[in-house]
C-alpha cells in the first residue's frame, strides 16, 4: 500500500496548488500524517509505511510543478478563470473575497515573500497562484520563490510528523493505537478543514438572512 500512497500523497499537493477545484483538500494535515507514516513507527501507527525519500523529493516537486501551472493559468486567463469553474462543489464554497484576500497578501509583503507565505494557509495557497499571474509577476521570478516555499512547506511538515511519530507512539501507547490514532487522524483533518466549515457557516448565515429580508419586503 506504500507506493500507492506516496502517489496520493503527490496527486494531492499537485490538485491542491494548481487546480482550483482543489482548494479545500487537507494539504497540511496530509503531510503531517504522511510524515508519521514514513517514520520507523509507522506500521504500528497507521499500518503502512511510505518511503521518506520519496515523500521529501516528490511532495515538493509536484506542489511546485501544481503552483507553477496555477500561475500559468492566471497570467492566460486572468479573472475568467475563477468565473469558468463548472464545479458545483466549487461554486457552492468558493468565494470571490478568497481572491482578494489572496491579493491582499500579495501586495501587503510583496509578490516573493507572499508566494512563500501563502503556502502555509489553507485556501490561499490554492488561489494566490492564479492571482500572482494575473498581477503579472513574471513566471521565472514566481518559479524561484515557488520552489522555495514548495520545500519548506511540504517538507517541513513531513519532516515534523516523522520526527514527532515516536512521541506520539509514546504518549498513546502501542496497545491503545486502534483506540486513539483515528480519532487523532480525524482531528487533524477537522484542524486543516475549519477553514472551509466557517466558510459555509456564514454562508448559510448569509443565505438565511437574505431569505429573511427578501420575505420581510414580500410582506410589506
Amino acid at each position: 500500500m506504500g507506493p500507492f500512497a506516496l502517489f496520493g500523497v503527490w496527486l494531492i499537493m499537485f490538485a491542491e496548488t494548481g487546480l482550483l477545484v482543489g482548494f479545500f483538500l487537507p494539504g497540511d494535515s496530509l503531510l503531517f500524517l504522511a510524515g508519521v507514516a514514513s517514520s520507523e513507527v509507522a506500521q504500528e501507527i497507521v499500518g503502512t509505511k511510505i518511503p521518506l525519500i520519496g515523500l521529501l523529493i516528490g511532495a515538493p516537486i509536484f506542489a511546485i510543478i501544481g503552483a507553477q501551472l496555477g500561475h500559468f493559468l492566471g497570467a492566460k486567463y486572468g479573472r475568467r478563470l475563477f468565473e469558468q469553474q463548472n464545479s458545483r462543489l466549487f461554486r457552492k464554497l468558493f468565494k470571490p473575497e478568497y481572491v482578494d484576500k489572496a491579493e491582499y497578501y500579495f501586495n501587503k509583503f510583496g509578490p516573493a515573500k507572499a508566494v512563500v507565505l501563502a503556502r502555509f494557509i489553507p485556501i490561499v495557497r490554492t488561489v494566490l497562484n492564479p492571482v500572482a499571474g494575473i498581477l503579472e509577476m513574471p513566471a521565472r521570478q514566481f518559479l524561484v520563490w515557488n520552489i522555495i516555499g514548495g520545500i519548506l512547506w511540504t517538507d517541513g511538515i513531513i519532516l515534523v510528523g516523522h520526527f514527532l511519530a515516536k512521541q506520539i507512539l509514546e504518549s498513546i501507547g502501542a496497545e491503545n493505537i486502534d483506540r486513539y490514532i483515528l480519532p487523532v487522524v480525524l482531528l487533524i483533518v477537522l484542524i486543516s478543514l475549519t477553514p472551509i466549515f466557517i466558510e459555509v457557516f456564514k454562508n448559510l448565515r448569509q443565505r438565511k438572512r437574505l431569505q429573511a429580508e427578501d420575505r420581510t419586503k414580500a410582506n410589506v
